[in-house]
């Protein structure tokens, strides 16, 4: 069964975008066959994929307002075969607002992934939410079985998850029962500041098993990679980041999601 994982946290500068498309091109490495979905009007998950995104390209947005489906507007990653991107223009950024007096808004992005599925089976499907928590995420969470949480691991780290989790179990009782909280992962680790130890303790104090055991370090490699078209994984291969980056790959790929988890509140 495709496993179909949404990267979301409605709090920016965590390295969503970042542990998205890296993670993606580390299973498609690893021979898995990967559509990555851009849900973000920045386009940044594209633009680090190598995929064409500028205004008037085919692209999510077109998929969620009904007029191209998903498989239409899919693109090969020229760095690495097997893994695929629906890309997001500056047009998404309206979606939000042309959506809301559609029928069945919420089901948009879940209805389209179930066409390209039908028609080109995949393993993985990733989808890159926006730092919000608006319709473009609710689609996220709504196509999806599991969600992976991104947690800096600076100040203020926990700050405003609580209000995602109750998103997540608000979505998981109305409207995507199937809907677990698969994994969390701390990112942007510095080793030389106690408050970043203390902060990773704290979160895996509170979250437990579901905390993968790799951490990702802060890197200027992978804040280097995006400017090239590449993940930090083809970019850099030997480097912290990209090491990081399998290894989290590796976790995701053992991961089971027969069984329902539950999570904690903040």
């Amino acid at each position: 069964m495709t496993r179909v994982i949404t990267v979301a946290n409605q709090k920016g500068g965590v390295g969503k975008t970042t542990s998205t498309v890296n993670i993606a091109a580390a299973i498609a490495q690893a021979g898995h066959s990967v559509v990555v979905i851009d849900m973000d009007p920045q386009g940044n998950a594209s633009t680090a994929l190598g995929a064409t995104h500028h205004e008037g390209t085919p692209s999510i947005y077109e998929v969620l307002t009904g007029e191209l489906a998903l498989v239409d507007v899919l693109q090969e990653c020229p760095e690495i075969p097997g893994l695929w991107t629906a890309p997001a223009t500056i047009d998404l950024a309206g979606a939000e607002i042309e959506l809301v007096a559609q029928v069945a808004r919420e089901y948009r992005l879940s209805r389209a992934v179930e066409a390209m599925l039908a028609a080109r089976p995949v393993e993985y499907v990733i989808l890159d939410c926006p730092p919000s928590l608006g319709l473009l995420t609710l689609n996220g969470l709504v196509a999806a079985r599991e969600v992976l949480l991104p947690i800096q691991c600076e100040y203020y780290a926990l700050e405003g998850l609580s209000q995602l989790l109750r998103t997540i179990d608000m979505v998981r009782t109305h409207l995507n029962p199937g809907l677990t909280v698969g994994a969390i992962l701390l990112t942007m680790y510095d080793g030389r500041t106690r408050l970043a130890s203390q902060v990773a303790q704290e979160v895996r104090t509170h979250f437990g098993a579901q905390v993968l055991s790799t951490i990702i370090p802060r890197s200027v490699r992978v804040s280097e990679a995006p400017s090239y078209g590449q993940t930090v994984v083809t970019y850099d291969p030997t480097s912290p980041g990209a090491l990081a980056y399998r290894e989290a790959a590796t976790e995701v790929l053992a991961m089971s999601t027969s069984d329902p988890q539950g999570y904690p509140q903040t």
